[in-house]
């Protein structure tokens, strides 16, 4: 009886510590399928929720930045994979403030270009006007009596009105080139005969510098080109100009021509005090003087040099200069060929 009741207990107990494993091992059986499965569909559900409460707030504001015109604005490539609307729409704020930024920095440049600009136009036409006003004023003491100081006076006056209008024409000629408001006259005409046309112009005051005025070829023939001849002409003569203002008495200013299959390349030198090799990158800005005092004795207003690279280069053409200082300077630029009588 006590050895059957010994196995009888120890049977119940042994199937107690069995049922015991075994809702323990259930517990964690069940535990660890469970638990993904109840993550993944909470992440499911959040990133559902998550994903249309954000999309839907977002992808209006994509739409409209995509939609923004801005000019010249440049679209980043989207990364490998990268599909999500976020990603989207960070890369095209990034690109849209890029080109904001470098707007901002454009006004910039142009607010302090306006600045220098007003600056040098006042004082430029500045001289002229203050030299008038005391011709006038001596004038008004005493000087209309006197045939001699009234004639002197008067001629002054009138060369001072004169460089105010050359400042003016020059400002109304770089306005309308760098706007690009300037439309060209394209016809064919000889270069060599419009030089002629330059030089005579400028004989007077070549002969007052005691300056010549050379081809650097003789025996020229004509060579036709395809250009605007008024406003090659107004080059010309500026470069002309340029060598007679900064030019050496007994010194010259030659204008030579190569023949380059489809272009012809005209090259005006002088033999005058040069340029100094840091000033060589400047002296195509506008008011620009590499020697300063001597270019307002002489009336230069700055703007020449200028006018002349726009003229060229709004033909497509390129113009290049080279110098030594105090042996003088040579300016090439090139033209297209032209037929005669088309």
């Amino acid at each position: 009886m006590s050895v059957l009741l010994s196995v009888s207990l120890t049977l119940v107990f042994t199937l107690l510590l069995a049922s015991s494993f075994f809702l323990h091992v259930t517990y964690w059986y069940w535990s660890f399928l469970f638990v993904p499965v109840f993550f993944g569909i909470a992440y499911l559900l959040i990133h559902y929720i998550l994903n249309h409460l954000i999309y839907d707030k977002i992808t209006p504001i994509y739409k409209t930045i995509r939609e923004v015109p801005v000019e010249g604005k440049k679209q980043l490539k989207r990364q490998e994979g990268s599909s999500d609307i976020i990603s989207q729409v960070n890369m095209e704020v990034k690109a849209w403030a890029s080109e904001k930024l470098s707007e901002i920095e454009r006004l910039r440049d142009l607010e302090k270009y306006r600045k220098d600009f007003l600056g040098n136009v006042s004082h430029e036409l500045k001289t002229p006007i203050f030299n008038i006003q005391g011709y006038v004023l001596t004038l008004l003491d005493g000087g209309m009596d006197d045939p001699k100081i009234n004639r002197l006076y008067l001629e002054r006056t009138e060369r001072s009105i004169d460089r105010m209008i050359s400042i003016v024409e020059d400002l109304e000629s770089i306005t309308k080139l760098e706007s690009g408001e300037l439309k060209l006259n394209w016809e064919t005409f000889d270069i060599v005969k419009l030089t002629e046309d330059v030089f005579e112009l400028e004989l007077m005051e070549a002969q007052e510098r005691r300056i010549s005025l050379l081809f650097q070829q003789t025996n020229t023939k004509p060579l036709w080109v395809l250009a605007d001849k008024k406003r090659i002409f107004e080059a010309v003569s500026n470069l002309v100009m340029n060598g007679l203002k900064y030019g050496k008495k007994g010194g010259y200013v030659k204008v030579g021509f190569f023949d380059m299959d489809d272009h012809v390349l005209v090259e005006v030198s002088d033999n005058g005090i040069g340029i100094a090799k840091q000033d060589l990158p400047r002296i195509f800005e506008r008011f620009y003087r590499v020697d300063k005092s001597r270019s307002r004795q002489q009336g230069g207003t700055g703007l020449g040099l200028a006018i002349v690279k726009h003229i060229i280069e709004a033909h497509d053409q390129t113009i290049q200069v080279r110098s030594v200082l105090d042996k003088g300077t040579t300016f090439t630029f090139t033209l297209e060929k032209g037929t005669p009588g088309k």
